[in-house]
């Protein structure tokens, strides 16, 4: 997860988000930053390219943070992107993104 330097000024924000906490510290501080989309290049998550985005939702596949981070985009009505290994547009899980321009056109047999 990726927390915006605006978003730690809000007092109370660790309420309706995923915490740094959650994330980022144990004891041992085993934990901090090893999540896949700490270590990898953030437009990954926001590409258009199908290839890219399955690259994206491969890099949510052992993540343990998964579940927390897609009911978190889901709740944040996130505009875009891969969260928590799915695709997410408006706020909903989608399967794949619609291209720009008409559909292919098909012929359906009578």
């Amino acid at each position: 997860m990726t927390v915006l330097y605006s978003e730690l000024q809000v007092a109370g924000w660790t309420d309706q988000y995923i915490g740094l906490g959650d994330v980022t510290y144990t004891s041992d501080n085993a934990k901090a930053f090893t999540l896949p989309c700490h270590n990898a290049d953030p437009e990954t998550f926001f590409a258009d390219s199908d290839l890219e985005i399955a690259f994206a939702k491969s890099l949510c596949g052992s993540c343990p943070m998964k579940l927390a981070c897609l009911e978190g985009a889901i709740d944040r009505a996130e505009p875009c992107g891969v969260w928590g290994g799915e695709l997410i547009e408006d706020g909903a899980v989608i399967v794949r993104k619609r291209r720009p321009g008409r559909p292919p056109r098909q012929v359906i047999a009578a």
